[in-house]
């Protein structure tokens, strides 16, 4: 078992923010499996019951009779390379399953659950104990990427939450909306997003949003699915800062700024660098001179999606972007839209 620290630069690949989707379950009687895969942390709700028994936040089969295993067959949100695990039991107390593994497949996205299990399954994680009530954290094993997993729950039992932190193996997917369409030039690719491989590698604090949720597909749902630092007080603070890692090496052509659901903790003014040094270390970036002016200070609003092209310095390729706010507060989506280099 390992800490979630060491997690904190990853993907959660299965999150159903990032579009993972339960796709079946050898029996879920008792608590449907679409809900394993829900970024939100699992409630308990002590009054409330279905017509099966106890609702629950989670996946949860009935007592087996018989002999064999449940198993629940999640698609991936993005492929890619697993490094982690959390087999969370949150709530199932006496209901847990006592063991679990985890397996791992690659295959195109919409593959039939039936054909799914035909396949031959790569192992990633084995048979490991589950504290019940608990976050239970492990270490992947070495292996090529992979689109699907099943986790399988020795005999039976509940699970919260499976979260499967990894690398995102890059794309290059163009996902628009209609105002995207109309602000970004076609064939311009978001070369920060999650799914083409792009990673917030560090940042000077993340007290109310995970760093990573900055670069997630779609628009956040509530102002807990963006990146949020907490209050700065001077005079230690002068502002706080992210940076991104592109997917693939690129000019930018057009950078989005969202302080969607930020109305009362929204930056007050923002500024982006960006550098060229692919494969940098992010304690080389804190040390690197060369960073460049990408967009000099501007002042925000808040609940705006800003989209910023004319004022762009042509900096040429980069590899990385430094954002920068004033002083503090919450960003919902960076979008940095350019071309990709080879």
């Amino acid at each position: 078992m390992t800490g979630l620290a060491a997690f904190e630069n990853l993907v959660d690949l299965a999150s159903g923010a990032l579009g993972g989707i339960a796709l079946g379950a050898s029996d879920d009687f008792f608590a449907e499996a679409a809900r394993i895969v829900d970024p939100e942390p699992a409630r308990f709700d002590p009054e409330r019951y279905t017509e099966r028994g106890k609702w629950m936040d989670g996946w949860e089969s009935r007592r087996k009779r018989s002999q064999g295993y449940d198993y629940c067959v999640l698609e991936l949100g993005a492929a890619g390379t697993v490094r982690g695990f959390d087999i969370d039991t949150s709530h199932f107390v006496g209901n847990h399953p006592p063991f679990a593994s985890v397996e791992g497949v690659r295959a195109p996205a919409g593959t039939p659950l039936a054909a799914l299990l035909a396949l031959e399954w790569l192992p990633l994680l084995p048979q490991v104990r589950l504290q019940p009530g608990s976050r239970n954290l492990f270490a992947a094993e070495p292996a090529p990427a992979v689109s699907h997993v099943r986790l399988n729950a020795f005999p039976d039992g509940g699970v919260a939450r499976l979260r499967v932190y990894g690398k995102v193996e890059p794309n290059s997917l163009a996902e628009h909306d209609d105002r995207s369409r109309s602000e970004v030039p076609a064939g311009l690719v978001d070369l920060g997003a999650v799914k083409n491989g792009g990673t917030a590698i560090a940042c000077s604090d993340a007290r109310f949003g995970a760093m990573y949720q900055l670069l997630l597909p779609g628009r956040a749902r509530h102002m807990g699915e963006g990146w949020e630092t907490r209050r700065g007080r001077p005079p230690d603070h002068r502002h706080d800062w992210i940076i991104v890692a592109l997917g693939r090496r690129g000019t930018l052509g057009v950078v989005e700024v969202d302080t969607h659901h930020y109305k009362g903790n929204f930056p007050e003014r923002c500024s982006l660098e960006a550098i060229d040094r692919p494969g940098a270390l992010a304690t080389e970036l804190f040390a690197a001179g060369g960073w460049q002016t990408l967009l000099p200070p501007t002042s925000l609003a808040a609940d705006t999606r800003h989209f910023f092209a004319q004022q762009l310095a042509n900096v040429g390729p980069l590899s990385h972007v430094r954002l920068n706010i004033f002083p503090d507060g919450g960003i919902s989506r960076l979008r940095l839209w350019g071309t990709p280099h080879a």
